[in-house]
């Protein structure tokens, strides 16, 4: 089926997957696998606002915790 992408007052929801990464799906549709309900819906670009708001850092959480070792200079 085709779905018209240029529809922006569809009812959207925002979605986030295991590494912490967020999207947006038709709210009425299920979530892809891995992926969770995160609380906010909307139209489109409500949802985008809020997930420029909240989305402040794009490195995947394994890459975070990888990297999230101890400041230099100190330990």
């Amino acid at each position: 089926m085709f779905t018209d992408t240029t529809d922006d007052d569809r009812d959207m929801k925002v979605v986030r997957n295991d590494e912490e990464q967020y999207s947006i799906w038709e709210h009425d549709r299920p979530n892809p696998s891995g992926w969770h309900d995160e609380g906010f819906s909307g139209t489109k670009e409500a949802c985008l606002e809020h997930i420029e708001s909240i989305w402040t850092d794009m490195r995947p959480r394994s890459l975070r915790a990888a990297t999230a070792g101890p400041v230099a200079g100190q330990g």
